[in-house]
């Protein structure tokens, strides 16, 4: 039987050379905890491609220019009650002006 988990999951890209950054602020807020361990994390390498337009004040790149980074998706738990502390201090860690951030629900079997 499945069931509504009290954890979720969030993925964001970042910049290679930030990842540490964010993901050492997530842990610190308490996302990555499973079991007996902390600041547990995944890493997919990926590519982002964005176009900044005007009023935009990009931290890589230039307006209405396409820009490529080499980015890091990081993936990690968060147990639902400390969610916002998480996304707060990923934002506050993160170097771009508005990251994507996906919080994704999940299931357990029980």
């Amino acid at each position: 039987m499945l069931k509504e988990s009290a954890y979720v999951k969030i993925h964001t890209a970042v910049p290679v050379a930030a990842a540490a950054r964010v993901r050492q602020a997530m842990g610190e807020a308490g996302a990555g905890e499973q079991g007996n361990y902390r600041h547990c994390s995944g890493s997919i390498p990926s590519t982002g491609r964005f176009v900044p337009v005007t009023g935009a004040e990009p931290a890589i790149g230039q307006v209405g220019q396409l820009t490529e980074v080499a980015e890091e998706i990081i993936a990690m738990l968060c147990h639902r009650d400390r969610l916002a502390g998480v996304i707060a201090a990923l934002k506050q860690a993160h170097p771009y002006e508005e990251p994507a951030i996906d919080i994704i629900p999940r299931l357990e079997l029980g």
